[in-house]
């Protein structure tokens, strides 16, 4: 893609329809109708649209839409689940921007069993090389063998937070998988497919709920919507 005559390779580039000359394989990009897709990531992928390695892309899965889609945040090759990819920049800006405190949920299966104490850790919030964490929402959901598995809730979107923040208090993620973003959850939708959000997802992810502009568009695998209700 050719921003102002700009080669732009990196998705999450803003741009303007209105202010900006874009070129998408050499023709002129025109504001299309607002899309919003929900993906279930798998590991191994990577969310930048051409990866100079070969490895495989979050584009390789959905090359039957029809216009294009930036990834809203990003997960990174080691970790599946929930991600979100729009045209629609403001409502990617609300959900990336730490100020508006959009809570992302993840699994996690750590090396070890963690001790009540670094649970209480990772509420509380731990030192990074980046500075403190915000308080977090954490959970033991069981402990199998030798690992604990826990669900974590954070409202930032550092690099590798999740991975850095287990790695603080002294063990390490051997999974890791985002389940919802805000009420937003993956449902029963299979990995490595894709469907549309609900106009109703679209609104509360929007703050805006029953006035999302998002019309019913046909997906590649529908799965259940489901929002989770308000903590």
């Amino acid at each position: 893609m050719q921003v102002n005559g700009r080669v732009v390779e990196n998705p999450d580039h803003w741009v303007s329809f209105e202010h900006d000359r874009i070129l998408f394989d050499g023709r002129p990009l025109k504001a299309k109708a607002r899309r919003y897709i929900l993906l279930y990531k798998p590991a191994g992928y990577i969310t930048t649209y051409k990866d100079p390695d070969g490895r495989p892309t979050v584009y390789d899965l959905i090359q039957e839409i029809d216009t294009f889609v930036s990834p809203v945040g990003r997960l990174d090759l080691e970790t599946s689940g929930l991600l979100l990819l729009t045209n629609d920049t403001n409502f990617a800006e609300r959900l990336t921007n730490p100020d508006h405190k959009v809570q992302k949920t993840y699994l996690v299966k750590c090396a070890d069993l963690l001790t009540d104490e670094a649970l209480e850790q990772l509420r509380k919030g731990v030192e990074l090389s980046d500075g403190m964490t915000r308080a977090a929402e954490v959970r033991r959901v069981r402990d199998s063998g030798k690992y604990s598995h826990i669900e974590i809730r954070i409202t930032e979107g550092r690099n590798r937070q999740v991975r850095r923040m287990v790695e603080a208090v002294g063990s390490k993620v051997l999974k890791l998988v985002r389940t919802a973003i805000g009420p937003v959850e993956i449902g029963e939708l299979k990995i490595g497919t894709w469907r549309d959000l609900a106009a109703e997802e679209v609104a509360v992810l929007s703050g805006a709920r029953g006035r999302a502009n998002a019309s019913p568009t046909k997906s590649g695998s529908r799965g259940r919507a489901r929002v989770r209700p308000s903590r």
